[in-house]
């Protein structure tokens, strides 16, 4: 079945990485939460087995977006906006969640979460179960060096991410 060699393929890479876990990304400003207000765009970014449909994106320095992110797939994914310096920082409360049961391949623990007290509430990412859907709004306030992956364990070492450009920037 497919689903299964999905999961064998993702619990190989989990025990078989090697994870390099960094701080979580002082210094650079990855932007700020935007006011649904004052929305420029909205950028549509499915989330499917290791991919992102919408794997680079193009902002201007000052820009807020609208988000409209959903798990295509079949598994648990996660929409993280960082540098990779917080990416890195973050897959280490990811790995734990998933090795603590708070969320599985496919099922997201909320209650498991909440006790814990790592209910994944960070403004700057979501992470979905299969079906559903979520919205960020964020504003570009820096050029900065920018991307998005999932940190599901495995999920980024699995090419799992996505570029965000700034207008004008290489």
């Amino acid at each position: 079945m497919k689903t299964t060699s999905i999961a064998g393929a993702i619990l190989a890479l989990i025990s078989t990485s090697v994870f390099a876990l960094a701080d979580e990304g002082h210094g650079a400003s990855i932007g700020e939460p935007g006011d649904p207000s004052m929305v420029d765009r909205v950028i549509e970014v499915s989330m499917d087995e290791m991919k992102f449909v919408a794997d680079r994106i193009e902002v201007k320095e000052g820009e807020t977006i609208k988000f409209v992110i959903t798990n295509d797939g079949r598994l648990v994914h996660e929409f993280n906006l960082g540098t990779m310096e917080i990416r890195r920082g973050h897959n280490k409360e990811m790995r734990t969640m998933l090795n603590k049961g708070m969320m599985s391949l496919t099922k997201l623990h909320h209650d498991k979460m909440m006790t814990a007290g790592m209910m994944h509430g960070d403004p700057n990412s979501v992470l979905l179960e299969p079906g559903e859907s979520a919205e960020i709004v964020w504003k570009f306030s820096e050029n900065t060096k920018l991307g998005y992956a999932c940190n599901v364990p495995g999920h980024l070492e699995a090419g799992m991410v996505g570029d965000v450009m700034f207008r004008g920037q290489q």
